[in-house]
């Protein structure tokens, strides 16, 4: 009787095999996969979630979260390892539509965090910036809201629809550029002491009394710009989740304004 195919097999094959095979037609597999095969729409996932019993309304939520996830690069550098990081970020689910959620978070925004819109990327997504002139000064003293994201060089809000009556809204909140400020300070506040001690060598002064300066004003610049940072950071992630609270509650919208509750009241 003649040899079949699997007649030339060893009986066993050994794990180095086993491992070599299995790589071999992984990156057979990969070859013969055009990229438009690897892709998916959102209804065949939809319906592979089906098949597999996954819950379409967790999927809906997980392809939110991955459509509004924003790829934050690992800080590295001298900043962030002498200041620590320059980002805030929340999320969460509320009711309503896309255009509904960014209408009011733009009244928000612009009215009660003193804030101008930047760009408007798409449907799904706006930026703001700082108002940096006095109106935006005074107002933001007025309003009380402070500088929790009157600091940021950059406060972005995306909004994606889980179903017809949900959306997943992401804010994040940008403070590379008040680092950057509060470096500076620092270096300046070394310079200055390094003049200082300039001066003191010049006068015949101890080593360690005309070092001293030096010493002192740069450790108490970086500490301070240290800790400036940090509780700009935290106060800007505690801004973004109270806008959250706020717009879960139906309360970022545009204020009410004076004439609008005197029309009320003359309407009643």
């Amino acid at each position: 009787m003649p040899d079949g195919p699997d007649n030339n097999l060893p009986a066993k094959i050994d794990r180095a095999a086993v491992d070599r095979v299995l790589a071999r037609a992984a990156q057979l597999q990969a070859e013969g996969t055009t990229d438009t095969q690897e892709q998916l729409t959102e209804a065949q996932l939809l319906d592979l979630a089906k098949e597999v019993g996954l819950d379409p309304v967790n999927l809906r939520q997980a392809l939110a979260e991955e459509r509004t996830r924003v790829a934050v690069p690992e800080e590295h550098g001298v900043l962030a390892a002498l200041y620590g990081g320059s980002c805030a970020s929340a999320q969460r689910t509320v009711r309503g539509t896309p255009a509904q959620v960014l209408k009011a978070l733009d009244d928000w925004m612009q009215r009660q965090e003193c804030l101008v819109v930047q760009r408007y990327h798409s449907t799904e997504r706006i930026v703001w910036e700082a108002r940096r002139d006095l109106v935006g000064t005074v107002r933001r003293a007025v309003s009380g809201r402070g500088q929790a994201l009157g600091r940021a060089s950059s406060v972005s809000a995306t909004a994606i629809a889980v179903d017809d009556s949900r959306v997943l809204v992401r804010l994040d909140a940008q403070l590379a550029g008040y680092r950057a400020l509060m470096a500076q300070q620092n270096v300046a506040a070394t310079a200055g002491g390094a003049v200082a001690a300039g001066v003191l060598t010049v006068l015949s002064f101890p080593v360690l009394a005309a070092a001293s300066p030096l010493v002192l004003l740069s450790a108490a610049a970086f500490a301070t710009g240290r800790a400036s940072q940090r509780r700009s950071v935290e106060r800007a992630q505690v801004a973004l989740e109270q806008v959250l609270d706020r717009l879960e509650r139906g309360e970022a919208g545009r204020p009410p304004t004076f004439l609008g509750m005197l029309s009320a009241v003359v309407r009643g």
